[in-house]
């Protein structure tokens, strides 16, 4: 009578190590990928807070297109120049992380500031229509646009 011996399946040695091998070359890859990702979802998470600021603005202005002349806006104290004397200098708005509004038309941005809004006003307006360019840039802190490490602009044409 033979002895009967089941035969056992298994991995070898090499085909586990092989397995290994690739399973650790992955990982790596997909380590090296994470702070890509996370740049690339701050950056995303900036330019959303700044597409929401750029819109505060933009409905501030509307609100103040009927003010009388040499009123500011009621939100963020932008002089709009609405039938008052046209004046291109811009106006500068603060805001921290979450959007609040922390400094209007202050020459250096204030220490808790993330955004700076520049409103900057085109052509005279006339007795129908006024003009904005609204730029949001981050840092704050940084006044020289070329510099910034990201920004948002937007055309406004305000209609009385």
């Amino acid at each position: 009578m033979k002895g009967s011996h089941p035969y056992s399946s298994a991995f070898s040695l090499v085909e586990v190590t092989l397995a290994l091998g690739v399973a650790a070359f992955s990982l790596l890859i997909i380590l090296g990928m994470l702070p890509v990702s996370l740049k690339t979802n701050q950056a995303s998470t900036q330019q959303t807070n700044a597409n929401g600021i750029i819109s505060q603005i933009a409905a501030d202005l509307r609100a103040a297109a009927r003010l009388p002349p040499g009123q500011v806006s009621k939100q963020f104290s932008l002089h709009p120049h609405n039938g008052g004397p046209w004046d291109p200098t811009p106006d500068y708005v603060f805001f921290t992380d979450d959007g609040k509004p922390t400094g209007t038309n202050q020459t250096t941005a204030p220490s808790d500031a993330i955004f700076r809004a520049t409103i900057t006003y085109r052509l005279p307006p006339t007795d129908t229509t006024s003009l904005a360019d609204i730029k949001v840039s981050w840092p704050a802190q940084q006044a020289d646009m070329t510099k910034a490490a990201g920004s948002v602009e937007m055309f406004v044409a305000i209609n009385r």
